[in-house]
């Protein structure tokens, strides 16, 4: 099993690299306890999606730390690799988003792989879920999405997005994105579109378990939307509407899997204080060693 970690975000609204922050008791980032809890539930190759000017920093700050056994890659999203050798825009300075930097990991994985965002905590519980789907199933069209109660992943300083999931049965039927996400006084509200929404809607944190025939799928939607960008220079391909449309069109089936663990992350800069926090709490209870690696 693979675990794919997306870490090319910019940090807009956090002000800085937050996946690049040090979180940890002794300064890990946060996405080293996403690390530490993939290869305690069996996931022997990590996956890493950044900036060319990121990349060797992140491959020798991992590989000093964990163990030899785990491969480690560090894969640069290029504006420029694109599906057919297609060129969508010479000016264009942007990353195309994620769905674009899951498909620039193709040429790294060939079996069952897990994402992730670099800079989301998802705690041990949602990788021992995520492990126990590879192993029951190896069907190549049943994927699984890892999900949390919507209560539990809004932030104290600001909106968020959101995934909104629809289930029945298990199954994933479709996500409603919610841009502008915000509780007040109770009321958990959508402000861009008036929606108000249950604290126990199950959403999506992008802890997505797919199979290797995805980047195939992948390949497909990406030089269909590059024609339906608005904006050919700024404009995104995101993950979540390419999951949503193999779904739509049948191509697959998501499993929805609770993910039985807390969720937080940085979209603020002021809540990094509150991770800080948590990591320090879990550390000193026993739920992971300080420091987080031996070597």
């Amino acid at each position: 099993m693979v675990l794919l970690i997306m870490a090319a975000g910019s940090g807009s609204r956090y002000g800085k690299l937050k996946q690049f922050d040090e979180l940890g008791p002794n300064g890990e980032f946060l996405m080293e306890f996403g690390i530490y809890d993939a290869i305690q539930n069996g996931f022997k190759h990590i996956v890493l999606i950044t900036k060319k000017e990121n990349k060797d920093f992140l491959y020798e700050y991992l590989r000093s730390k964990i163990d030899n056994s785990i491969k480690i890659d560090v894969v640069v999203q290029e504006i420029s690799n694109l599906p057919n050798n297609l060129i969508a825009d010479s000016n264009r300075h942007k990353p195309w988003g994620t769905a674009h930097a899951v498909w620039c990991a193709r040429n790294y994985i060939d079996s069952d792989f897990a994402i992730i965002n670099a800079d989301d905590y998802y705690g041990p519980n949602a990788f021992k879920n995520a492990s126990n789907f590879f192993r029951k199933s190896n069907d190549e069209n049943n994927y699984g999405l890892v999900s949390y109660r919507l209560k539990n992943t809004l932030s104290d300083f600001g909106s968020v997005s959101r995934g909104v999931c629809q289930v029945l049965n298990g199954k994933l039927i479709s996500i409603n994105e919610h841009l502008k996400i915000e509780k007040k006084e109770n009321i958990i509200k959508d402000e861009e579109s008036g929606n108000i929404l249950s604290e126990d809607d199950f959403v999506s944190m992008n802890f997505w378990l797919c199979r290797s025939n995805f980047f195939k799928h992948l390949e497909k939607y990406i030089l269909e939307e590059i024609g339906n960008l608005k904006d050919i220079q700024k404009g995104e391909i995101y993950l979540p509407f390419a999951a949503q449309k193999l779904l739509a069109n049948n191509t697959i089936s998501i499993d929805t899997l609770d993910s039985e663990s807390e969720w937080f992350g940085v979209t603020y800069k002021e809540d990094k204080e509150n991770s800080m926090k948590k990591l320090s709490l879990y550390s000193k209870e026993g739920i992971y060693p300080i420091p987080l690696w031996k070597n």
